[in-house]
């Protein structure tokens, strides 16, 4: 067995006589580029001033990330590492797998170089053989003269990289985005210090990030308008929360790059289930769906929405009694951003009116107040999740940032966050009567702290019950 030839490729031989006529006969490079400076690059050069004023001296080295394979020789569809998105503002059909950013130190500061990989040379049998840069397989890149003058950096081969990176500069990489980078950048003591300020730097939105956060919301409110037209064939469709999934994708592939996280389609008691992403049930007339999603758009910004919605377009008693509560929790976590005001603050306004509501429904058994304490918490038995996060590149952005500069820290003007709060009663919960059972409601919206207090930049999706209800009459008509 182990001396029979095995399949390595399903590539076909080239003979010398195709391999001759591959490097003739075509015409000039198309010259026809958009290469105008992009809207970003000045903002990402700023991005990048404030990085270098924090690590004088010191050359940094922030790859874009390499191909993840899916199955066999099939790879994932590429998605470049966030802090290289941020610090070159490059749109996504721009970035290749395996390019790197480096701030190199100069007098005065860094040069901003970027190595990506050139365009290919039709001599070369790359050309038409490399199935993952191959332009005859994956498409034309950008030219180093293209790439400059869009994004305003100096562009290398990347082939050169390593010439770089041989000469011996202190050196801080962010490692385990590119085996390349990691094995010729030695390991820093100050790495993490570095994750942290690229974290931190992107907690304030500039004007052009802010921008691109309503396009992103705008184009989610467009999929949650496709998601309410789909929901007839949900309905007789045996795997109606796929139906509700595709209509969402649908929407984030057209209107955007990708969708910003797996789209929650959760269905009745799926919707209990605070990261259902199989989709895969049934959606019944009669229940409610519970749908969280958000579109990416080209700068790789992304939309975090979620809507709890009727399936036959009417909420029944209890299902409108968990709603409205979620509702004012909501309302009061949305009153509670202002500038100056305590990130944490959000998610107690949230949870004291749900901590109410819950004893007024008879559930919690000691007082409200009793419950909010830390000691206490009952209350959380139907609401295990905070009721909010920073947003941006990252559905989960900033996530690095030290805590007394995001969870304890104060909100301030730029801020982009979520707030969610949600009620999940379980349908096995027999601490409520039965026909609450399998109920799960969360309301998101995305919230920009503004110099007078916030903006709601979702505001144009339907959030109380007769803006719903009136909302799925008019797009099913």
């Amino acid at each position: 067995m182990a001396d029979k030839p095995v399949t390595t490729s399903y590539d076909l031989p080239v003979s010398e006589p195709l391999r001759q006529l591959m490097r003739t006969g075509w015409a000039s490079p198309d010259q026809s580029v958009n290469s105008a400076k992009a809207e970003v690059a000045d903002f990402a050069a700023a991005r990048r001033a404030k990085i270098s004023a924090a690590f004088p001296g010191l050359r940094l080295v922030i790859p874009a990330g390499v191909f993840k394979v899916r199955n066999n020789d099939c790879d994932y569809r590429f998605r470049a590492n966030t802090a290289f998105v941020h610090l070159t503002g490059m749109s996504a059909g721009d970035i290749t797998p395996e390019s790197v950013l480096v701030l190199n130190p100069i007098s005065g500061g860094h040069e901003a170089l970027l190595y990506i990989h050139l365009r290919n040379d039709r001599n070369e049998e790359t050309f038409y053989r490399d199935r993952r840069h191959g332009e005859f397989w994956v498409g034309p890149r950008l030219s180093i003269a293209d790439a400059e003058k869009i994004y305003g950096i100096k562009v290398c081969d990347v082939k050169e990289l390593k010439l770089l990176l041989d000469k011996k500069v202190e050196s801080i990489a962010m490692r385990g985005e590119d085996s390349f980078v990691d094995q010729n950048v030695a390991a820093h003591a100050r790495e993490n210090d570095l994750i942290i300020a690229l974290s931190e730097l992107r907690l304030i939105k500039d004007d052009f990030e802010i921008k691109q956060m309503r396009h992103a919301v705008d184009a989610t409110i467009k999929g949650f308008a496709d998601i309410v037209k789909a929901l007839p064939q949900a309905v007789v469709h045996p795997r109606g929360e796929r139906v509700i999934d595709a209509a969402f994708y649908g929407r984030a592939r057209v209107e955007g790059n990708e969708l910003g996280y797996d789209t929650i389609a959760a269905s009745g008691a799926h919707a209990c289930v605070l990261h259902w992403i199989r989709n895969d049930g049934v959606v019944k007339s009669g229940d409610l769906i519970l749908v969280d999603a958000g579109v990416e758009v080209e700068s790789h910004y992304t939309a975090d929405i979620t809507r709890t919605i009727p399936v036959n377009g009417k909420f029944n008693s209890a299902q409108r009694q968990i709603y409205e509560l979620v509702l004012a929790a909501q309302s009061a976590g949305i009153a509670a951003v202002k500038p100056g005001a305590k990130y944490r603050d959000i998610n107690n306004a949230c949870m004291k009116v749900l901590a109410e509501g819950l004893h007024e429904l008879g559930v919690l058994t000691i007082s409200a107040a009793e419950s909010l304490k830390p000691e206490n918490g009952l209350h959380r038995r139907w609401s295990v999740h905070a009721s909010g996060h920073m947003l941006g590149l990252d559905v989960h952005d900033c996530a690095k940032a030290r805590s007394d500069q995001y969870l304890d820290g104060v909100l301030q003007v730029g801020e982009v966050l979520t707030v969610e709060p949600g009620l999940y009663i379980q349908p096995d919960d027999q601490l409520f009567p039965a026909e609450f059972r399998g109920i799960g409601v969360r309301i998101e919206d995305d919230i920009l702290v503004t110099e007078n207090g916030s903006e709601n930049l979702s505001a144009k999706l339907p959030r109380t019950v007769s803006e719903i209800e009136n909302w799925i009459v008019e797009l099913q008509k």
